[in-house]
């Protein structure tokens, strides 16, 4: 090896260090935080949380403008159409944001409750208690929302939140730390309660899951190859947040009105989100339901991949509609690749299958465990397909979209879980808790 060779590997070797004791040093402030959290009562809570809403409202204009250059630049940098929608903020957005801080605020604090209690023969009073995790880690892409949701949620249950939030949201991501920082400044609460990693970069975030020890948990939200990336290599606990490869079946009594609301619905309400539908799974004699549902598909310009039975159901078109022109959705093939491929996008699988039993093994074999819907008139096959599907949703005669924290009545949502431990589907306050048994006694000796 060179001379400059040596200099450079020791170059590297101690840059790797620095980044680690940056990384550590950030961690253990975290850590401090969180146990000062951990003593704060719900009133404290609740009004940096409310500091926290306002200064999103007060700093819409400095906000918007941050976002403006990180889609400026995610567009320079060619991303995806669906990753451009996540990333994107409006005066509507923000005040969404707000607007789940303050339904946080709303909702009883997790802390402290008691899960079960009792005396042993010998005395000995035992109270099983909720309590924080300590401090939660999050790598997430392009969601500056997702920034507001975990750091409230985190805050409403005593936990730190260390945040990576990606490059492309990096100038929305700084200044929506700014202000949370500074409403838990002003309300007299830790300010490292929410801390970002987001200047190391990915080697920051690679470090990160280091930190065992000194964070609690990690927490993914993006696409599959990020998701994977956490779970292989992180060494601190990882909830997996899933890819969302989410299916439809339209049963063969469904209402065709209904089946057509539904299904538009849940692929085009906001398609470059996990909830939303990518495969349609028609039944063979649904054929007067299954030719609404593509009619309606098609005339909001989704793009259908259609097995031959189904591509033997479009609908004659309708030329004479200019509007519908300009519109109308393309007819592609359908491969298995398109039976795995979560879309994010106006992009549909669409197949036609002989019976419930064929649907529940299509999706038992396709499924990435988010959400998968049923839309039917019979409450027997409902039934069949609620105990069969193994998922984290399990949706009857409703939009996928509904799978959401919000929606659910828990405020926010940290991620939707499609693991079995710990927590499943969206994951609100309560799944950012532990318990710790607490012992009481008066002098007792085990003999």
């Amino acid at each position: 090896m060179s001379e400059q060779q040596t200099t450079e590997q020791q170059q590297t070797t101690e840059q790797q260090q620095d980044l680690g004791e940056e990384i550590r040093s950030l961690s253990h402030r975290a850590r401090a935080a969180s146990k000062r959290l951990a003593q704060m009562d719900r009133e404290h809570k609740d009004r940096t949380l409310g500091a926290v809403a306002q200064g999103l409202r007060e700093s819409r204009v400095a906000l918007l403008e941050s976002n403006r250059e990180d889609l400026e630049r995610g567009r320079e940098a060619g991303l995806s159409r669906a990753l451009l929608d996540r990333l994107s903020l409006d005066e509507a957005r923000i005040e969404q944001l707000a607007a789940s801080v303050e339904e946080i605020i709303g909702l009883e604090d997790p802390i402290g409750r008691v899960v079960q209690g009792r005396t042993l023969p010998n005395g000995l009073r035992l109270t099983q208690v909720t309590v924080p995790l300590g401090v939660v880690g999050a790598i997430y892409e392009a969601r500056p929302n997702v920034t507001v949701d975990i750091a409230a949620l985190a805050l409403k249950s005593g936990n730190a939140a260390l945040l990576r939030g990606g490059s492309a949201a990096l100038r929305s991501n700084e200044t929506l730390l700014s202000i949370m920082r500074e409403a838990l400044r002003s309300t007299a609460a830790p300010v490292d309660a929410v801390l970002s990693i987001d200047p190391y970069g990915r080697k920051g975030a690679t470090e990160l899951m280091t930190q065992l020890g000194s964070v609690d948990v990690l927490i993914p939200r993006g696409g599959r190859e990020l998701i994977q990336h956490v779970v292989r290599n992180s060494r601190v606990p990882v909830i997996e947040t899933g890819e969302g490869n989410v299916h439809v079946y339209v049963d063969a009594t469904a209402d065709p009105d209904t089946a057509r609301d539904i299904v538009v619905n849940a692929k085009t309400h906001r398609p470059s989100v996990c909830n939303a539908a990518e495969t349609l799974l028609l039944h063979r004699d649904a054929e007067k339901a299954g030719r609404e549902v593509l009619r309606g598909l098609l005339r909001v310009g989704v793009d259908l991949h259609l097995d031959p039975r189904a591509r033997d159901w479009l609908p004659v078109p309708e030329p004479e509609d200019p509007a519908q022109d300009r519109t109308q959705g393309e007819v592609l093939e359908l491969t298995d690749k398109d039976y795995a491929t979560e879309y994010l996008d106006l992009q549909m699988a669409v197949g036609v299958v002989d019976s419930l039993d064929e649907a529940i093994e299509h999706i038992g074999r396709w499924t990435t465990g988010h959400t998968e819907a049923i839309i039917t008139d019979s409450v027997a096959d409902a039934d069949r397909f609620v105990a069969e599907i193994d998922a984290a949703a399990v949706i009857v005669n409703a939009s996928t979209r509904f799978t959401d924290g919000g929606q659910f009545g828990l405020g926010a949502e940290v991620g939707i879980s499609t693991q079995k431990m710990h927590a499943r589907g969206p994951m609100g306050m309560g799944q950012l808790t532990t318990t710790k048994w607490i012992v009481r006694g008066e002098g007792q000796v085990r003999a």
